[in-house]
């Protein structure tokens, strides 16, 4: 439990939460909990994932390690500052209020944040890290199936289907995009060409048809928007069919 002193003010055990929200009253400029979350950030976007570290962090705010643990207690606090972060950054519009243009513009500012950010699917608990920012997606999702006549259970599963979809073909995407530019093709062209040898010789066993004709005749290969877009579409639909609403 966090101490408070006598003029309201927190003790140094107060939540991560608790005192980002209410700061002290003359905080080191050199630091604060959004400075860290935003540096953090800025190495994993550069860098990858595994590049941060609470050295590496102290680095790049130009403080000693030991000053950088005085704010965050390692890196479950880091983790949850970094999601924060990128969770502040999927706000849906206040226009927008129907329940499935509010789900489907959740859907796609998650595929959005995925791809600017690639190491989100690498947070060790990222589906399940409780932040304000975090709390206030989901909070939005649930007001706008509110009074379709859903109970608490389906409204969840509903939001929680959306989110595992977003977040799963988000990935995906990703780690193909990271895949093939390991392999040196910028395209999907250039792909296909490189995996020409193993896909000839599999379509000429004459095992798999069906995918053959897709590989011969599909002309959205490489729209990855229009295959999300499609898939999300396909999930909101049975959402609405299966609930009636």
């Amino acid at each position: 439990m966090a101490d408070r002193k006598k003029d309201g003010r927190t003790g140094p055990d107060a939540s991560l939460w608790q005192r980002l929200e209410q700061p002290a009253a003359a905080p080191r400029a050199s630091l604060s909990l959004e400075r860290i979350g935003a540096v953090a950030v800025g190495i994993a976007d550069a860098e990858g994932f595994a590049a941060v570290t609470m050295r590496r962090l102290a680095t790049e705010l130009g403080v000693a390690p030991m000053a950088a643990y005085r704010h965050v207690s390692g890196k479950d606090d880091l983790w949850a500052l970094m999601a924060e972060r990128v969770a502040a950054e999927m706000r849906i519009p206040d226009e927008v209020t129907e329940w499935r243009e509010v789900l489907r513009t959740f859907g796609l500012l998650t595929r959005d944040a995925m791809l600017r950010h690639p190491w989100v699917g690498q947070l060790p608990t990222q589906l399940f890290v409780l932040t304000p920012g975090r709390l206030a997606v989901a909070e939005r999702q649930l007001a706008a199936l509110d009074g379709l006549g859903l109970d608490e259970d389906a409204m969840m599963v509903a939001f929680r289907t959306v989110s595992a979809f977003a977040h799963g073909a988000a990935q995906s995407e990703v780690a193909l995009r990271e895949w093939t530019e390991s392999a040196g093709w910028s395209s999907g062209d250039e792909t296909r060409l490189g995996l020409a040898p193993q896909m000839m010789y599999l379509m000429e066993t004459g095992r798999y048809p069906t995918y053959k004709r897709y590989g011969l005749r599909a002309t959205r290969k490489d729209d990855a928007t229009w295959a999300f877009e499609t898939g999300l579409d396909c999930v909101l639909d049975g959402i609405a069919a299966r609930f009636g609403i």
